[in-house]
């Protein structure tokens, strides 16, 4: 698909989520950037919802990086049990709070270069607290949802996460970053499922050519080793 069909695609994408998402927002509870980056940090490979259940506590507990700075490890792998990974995660969570205090003077920085010495924190990660922490478009977060949406509505082509933010980036206006990456989850949550697709309620099923994104080579041969062993 030439830039310029993509372009009129996303076009249409965009009316259609805006239709259906008026107000986006994020899933993920928070009240300030600092909460914010370490609610996604937890969120990988974890629910928005569970991550939820864990970031009470643990703020009640370390209000701020100064306070996580100081945290022990073992006590806080405890509290954010739940989110799984939790070892690297308490690891890079730390980290970073020390980082943030050491050289951003206690508060989180508002640059993509600056977010991105944070251990634990790559591009994604970056995008999501610019947006939801201080407003600012520098960049459109792909996580699953984006990447699976974007693939079966012919966006893009690309399977490398920054490949595709490129790409939706050339496509979409920037002032609508931030919030098509919110449209999109949600819209992956609840109508265009990883496994069971909601076509027939799908408000873009008239236009959308339902591309499925190309299978890593890992993947693959997984589900093969699967297929030889007779199971489903």
């Amino acid at each position: 698909m030439t830039l310029q069909k993509r372009r009129a695609q996303a076009a249409r994408v965009l009316e259609a989520l805006a239709a259906r998402y008026p107000e986006p927002a994020s899933h993920l509870d928070y009240r300030n950037p600092w909460e914010l980056l370490v609610a996604t940090v937890l969120a990988a490979q974890c629910t928005d919802a569970r991550v939820n259940t864990v970031t009470p506590e643990l703020f009640r507990r370390w209000p701020g990086p100064a306070e996580l700075a100081e945290a022990g490890q073992e006590e806080l792998e405890e509290v954010i049990h739940p989110t799984g990974f939790y070892h690297n995660k308490a690891k890079n969570l730390r980290a970073a709070a020390r980082r943030v205090c050491d050289a951003f003077a206690g508060k989180v920085p508002a640059t993509l270069e600056e977010l991105v010495t944070l251990p634990g924190v790559a591009r994604k990660t970056a995008n999501v607290v610019l947006f939801g922490g201080f407003g600012i478009n520098e960049g459109l977060a792909v996580d699953t949802h984006v990447k699976r949406i974007s693939h079966r509505l012919g966006l893009t082509a690309a399977t490398d996460p920054v490949a595709v933010e490129r790409d939706l980036m050339a496509v979409f206006p920037r002032g609508e970053w931030g919030d098509v990456n919110h449209r999109m989850v949600w819209f992956g949550r609840e109508v265009c499922r990883a496994r069971t697709p909601g076509c027939d309620v799908c408000p873009m099923a008239a236009f959308c050519p339902r591309l499925e994104p190309p299978r890593d080579a890992a993947a693959a041969a997984r589900s093969g080793g699967r297929a030889g062993r007779g199971r489903s």
